[in-house]
């Protein structure tokens, strides 16, 4: 290669080039500073952690536990994990082997994506959808195919349009429910009919159950436990959401050995292991949180009905979330596009919000707003839209 020609070569790599930046953390930059501005907009709780957790951590801190643990996860973490599988979903997996331990789901998803894909393969993903999946997959080397979802369909994955999705190439079907940013949920029955799908293609699911736990009058099956999956799904979930962790960056994925195998010798050659004192809490949650989850799943149902009803008193019709703590309301009946009401609502009434284009083409014409805030902040923001719609 000529000095010219490596002059000329530009200095990222052509995978980071096709990915563009994170819709949520492009459009907070304009948060920044902003006195007196209310946010709908990052996807954590409001809570602290729970205080027992905290004590678990600090007590393994003044106990000396800083070092290094196993790349997969400390042993007793891992025992954890396995029995809050076996106990809540009826999934039994072996601690030593099919589960690893990562900073936070996020990692778990780059590791399933790197471990799994070669290039040129197709990942089938709801749209819309959490702003990492196709992301994730396309520095993979993957190729991410979107699969439209509907609001007057509950935003769930139709079996028969994933079916039409499907071609020699597809590799994979990567899930994410209850659903970032719409809080649908999928039925069993359709989940039961995109499993048929995974095993007469021979494909491998993804199935990213972070929200598993937050659920209003619904519960959702881990994709893992239907018949045959168990062997085909790489189960993503972590700490964080649920037990109010976000900040301590503990995530899992359990699946079939091999696949854990590669997920691990990836995870030794860039983030060796989670922290420990992280591991510590992650612990006591999983041991001890129970009551915490569901102190927390009541608050987040009445800022959900609160946040669901302004929304369709304004005229701004709001599907109804079925987990997660994400409301989806539209706004086409503005006629502003997406960004555009999301910009303008931040800029004139300090509101902000993530725009629907934020997750997907199949977003445009809704805002994402997330109501693990308090319920003041929720109703002050309703005045404060409400004022914004006024002068449309």
């Amino acid at each position: 290669m000529s000095i010219e020609t490596r002059i000329e070569r530009s200095l990222t790599s052509q995978r980071v080039k096709a990915i563009k930046p994170s819709g949520i953390r492009k459009f907070f930059d304009l948060l920044a500073g902003m006195e007196g501005a209310i946010s709908l907009g990052v996807g954590e709780p409001d809570f602290a952690t729970p205080w027992h957790i905290r004590e678990a951590a600090i007590f393994a801190l003044e106990h000396g536990r800083t070092m290094y643990t196993s790349n997969a996860g400390s042993p007793e973490l891992r025992h954890e994990i396995a029995r809050y599988l076996s106990e809540t979903h009826q999934l039994n997996y072996d601690w030593n082997g099919e589960l690893l331990v990562t900073v936070g789901v996020s990692e778990a998803l780059d590791l399933a994506a790197r471990a799994i894909l070669d290039p040129g393969d197709e990942v089938l993903l709801p749209d819309p959808c959490y702003v990492s999946y196709s992301s994730c997959v396309t520095l993979a080397g993957g190729v991410p195919v979107p699969v439209p979802t509907y609001e007057d369909q509950s935003f769930e994955l139709n079996p028969n349009d994933v079916a039409r999705c499907i071609t020699p190439k597809t590799r994979a079907i990567l899930l994410g429910y209850p659903a970032n940013p719409t809080g649908a949920v999928m039925p069993a029955d359709k989940l039961a009919e995109i499993a048929v799908l995974a095993q007469r293609h021979n494909l491998t699911v993804i199935s990213d159950e972070i929200y598993n736990r937050l659920t209003y009058g619904v519960s959702v099956p881990s994709f893992a436990s239907l018949p045959g999956m168990k062997e085909r799904t790489i189960l993503l979930n972590g700490v964080s959401k649920c037990y109010s962790m976000t900040g301590w960056r503990i995530g899992y994925a359990a699946g079939p050995r091999e696949i854990i195998a590669g997920m691990t010798k990836i995870h030794q050659y860039t983030m060796l292991c989670a922290s420990s004192m992280g591991q510590a809490a992650a612990i006591e949650a999983l041991k001890n949180g129970e009551e915490d989850i569901q102190a927390m799943v009541d608050d987040y149902n009445r800022r959900r009905m609160v946040m669901v009803s302004g929304f369709n008193s304004l005229g701004l019709s709001c599907f109804e979330p079925r987990g997660a703590f994400y409301a989806f309301p539209s706004v086409k009946s503005t006629g502003l596009s997406s960004d555009e009401f999301a910009e303008r609502l931040l800029k004139e009434e300090k509101v902000a919000a993530v725009p629907g284009t934020a997750f997907g083409e199949q977003g445009e014409g809704y805002l994402r707003c997330c109501y693990a805030t308090s319920l003041p902040q929720i109703e002050e923001a309703l005045e404060r839209i409400k004022r914004f719609l006024s002068r449309l």
